[in-house]
């Protein structure tokens, strides 16, 4: 029987938007599509709005089709990695926008549909790939070492069973290959306790492996750096995260962007550049209780909002220079 797919039901949508503060006749990107859930909010928001708005996946932008057509001309999806922005804005001649939303993680059609492997609710190939191209997670788990394999699972799942779980995984692909989630969803359970707060055993390392073949974490970097390009002064970037990890990243870019740099005692203080972002979120932005009872996907998520500054973006100027 197939898995019926929800809708997906974009989280904080109408805070991400607000946060934007769109306006009529301004340029704005969704540099994750999906299923178009910030777009429309952002072309209802305002008269003669425009949106580019893109998605490595090509499902993604098959199904935004509809959403074009009915938005004409107002709406431009793009195929490719957010983090590239800037590259795919170019080639539409747009050099500078007014405004930025990132909605950071997998889809809920992505995680519904058994046939992309990123989740063990139902079986299917373990695949996880959101442009569909390059390695599966499938290839990861049978071939790579051993200490490797502990070290993703440990640092992007968080899973302090990871060496018991890249152990399992060795001595059973050595015996035939793991291709399928629930064959691996069976295997870490079998060596990672439950814990008490009803996680599935299998979440984290799950996590880890989609994380790892999407790059998520580099792409999200790349993305902040080239929103930091594109962004008009007063222009704003708002971001959702789910996971602690991305959280991490975009906090910490934020507040060195916003000047929150040490400065070393070597270097002169008017060496120093001005800050190029200005946090307009001092705590991140949580659902409401509402929001969570209606989609329970919605409980980890957080916003970041930043206004861009009127200083200029320094070649030089990457958190840790």
């Amino acid at each position: 029987m197939t898995q019926a797919i929800r809708a997906h039901v974009p989280v904080l949508r109408h805070e991400a938007v607000a946060a934007l503060a769109p306006h009529a006749g301004g340029t704005y990107v969704d540099g994750t599509f999906g299923r178009g859930g910030y777009t429309q909010t952002l072309l209802d928001s305002a008269p003669d709005l425009q949106v580019f708005a893109i998605d490595r996946d090509p499902e993604a932008i098959a199904a935004g089709q509809k959403m074009v057509a009915a938005y004409a001309p107002r709406l431009t999806l793009l195929h490719g990695p957010f983090g590239a922005m800037d590259v795919l804005l170019a080639g539409q001649s747009v050099t500078q926008v007014d405004g930025i939303v990132l909605d950071i993680g997998v889809s809920s059609p992505q995680l519904d549909d058994p046939a992309r492997g990123f989740s063990f609710g139902a079986d299917g190939p373990l695949d996880m790939r959101m442009s569909q191209s390059g390695p599966s997670a499938a290839d990861i788990v049978n071939e790579m070492p051993e200490r490797d394999l502990a070290d993703l699972i440990f640092t992007l799942g968080e899973e302090r069973c990871a060496r018991r779980v890249a152990h399992a995984i060795i001595e059973a692909r050595a015996l035939q290959p793991l291709t399928r989630t629930t064959e691996l969803a069976t295997l870490i359970r079998k060596v990672v306790p439950r814990a008490r707060d009803g996680i599935d055993p299998a979440t984290r390392s799950f996590q880890a492996l989609r994380i790892y073949v999407n790059d998520e974490l580099g792409e999200l970097r790349r993305a902040l750096e080239a929103a930091l390009r594109l962004l008009k002064p007063q222009g704003r970037l708002a971001v959702v995260c789910f996971h602690s990890l991305e959280d991490r990243v975009v906090k910490e870019f934020m507040r060195y962007q916003a000047g929150g740099l040490s400065v070393s005692r070597h270097r002169p203080a008017n060496d120093v550049p001005p800050p190029c972002l200005r946090i307009l979120t001092k705590k991140p932005v949580s659902p409401s209780e509402t929001e969570c009872a209606v989609n329970p996907r919605a409980r980890s998520a957080r916003l970041r909002a930043a206004e861009r500054t009127d200083a200029p973006v320094p070649v030089h100027r990457k958190e840790g220079a």
